[in-house]
């Protein structure tokens, strides 16, 4: 199977699949460094699960971003925090 893959790929020589796997490693290299220096992972990954947990506490339309803001904010992405603001933000 792998043979045919590597005939498919046109890759003849051990160089030639070397020479493939370190290009796509250094596409993940760099991949991995622009999302570092940009906005990071952590604070991307924390800012959609802070969206998810304020829809969970049942936000709805603009009221999502807001209480997603405030828990990544806050540092503290938990249910029960999106459930208290989202009550703040209704006036209940």
């Amino acid at each position: 199977m792998a043979k045919v893959a590597l005939k498919t790929l046109g890759v003849t020589t051990g160089e030639d699949l070397a020479r493939i796997i370190t290009a796509v490693g250094l596409a993940q290299d760099f991949s991995a460094m622009k999302a570092l220096a940009t906005t990071g992972i952590q604070k991307g990954h924390m800012a959609l699960h802070a969206q998810k947990v304020a829809m969970m506490a049942g936000a709805v339309g603009d009221e999502v971003d807001h209480v997603a803001q405030v828990l990544v904010a806050s540092g503290t992405v938990r249910i029960d925090v999106a459930e208290a603001e989202l009550g703040r933000l209704r006036g209940s």
